[in-house]
């Protein structure tokens, strides 16, 4: 896997939600890293690209309330177990679970294995919460998908949490979790 400084030079063959990400970001002043890679739809597999993005890919879950009129998108450290009970005590949501494979793409335009922050620039009616886990935030820079598993991107902290969320509408709800 090689590292590259912005977009594909050849956006031919690129699904047209990864090049939406790169036109975004592009458009605010953003700056990431790239890199190509097969799919990446398990942890075992963000692993490895981890160490060329050398930088922790955030695990990123996508949740609904049992009536299924909430949904929310879980932003937390890859290496940190996920405990429902510990998270929905702190948003006040009793049987969070997976949301559909459908509201995924619904929401968000993303199928499941790439779900990423970035999917939130298609969140055009505010549907989905971001809750983000506080030691994401403590990180220099953050990786994720560009709305596929293909590739991987590493954006400053900061530029994903001010300027790209405010360009697309959106807050986080920074949340405590343990993983005990």
């Amino acid at each position: 896997m090689e590292l590259y400084k912005g977009r594909p030079q050849n956006i031919e063959g690129r699904l047209d939600r990864e090049v939406r990400v790169y036109d975004l970001l592009d458009s605010l002043g953003i700056e990431y890293l790239r890199t190509d890679h097969g799919h990446a739809d398990t942890m075992e597999a963000c692993n490895e690209i981890d160490k060329v993005l050398d930088v922790l890919i955030c695990k990123n879950l996508f949740l609904c309330n049992r009536q299924k009129t909430k949904f929310y998108l879980l932003m937390m450290p890859g290496d940190k177990p996920f405990k429902t009970k510990e998270l929905s005590s702190q948003i006040n949501s009793a049987r969070l679970s997976f949301a559909s494979a459908e509201a995924m793409e619904e929401y968000l335009d993303i199928l499941p294995g790439s779900v990423s922050v970035m999917g939130l620039m298609n969140d055009k009616e505010n549907a989905v919460t971001l809750l983000v886990d506080e030691d994401v935030l403590k990180g220099e820079y953050v990786g994720c998908h560009p709305c596929v598993n293909t590739s991987s991107l590493k954006i400053k902290t900061t530029d994903v949490f001010d300027k790209f969320l405010k360009a697309v509408g959106h807050t986080a709800t920074v949340v405590h979790l343990t993983g005990e």
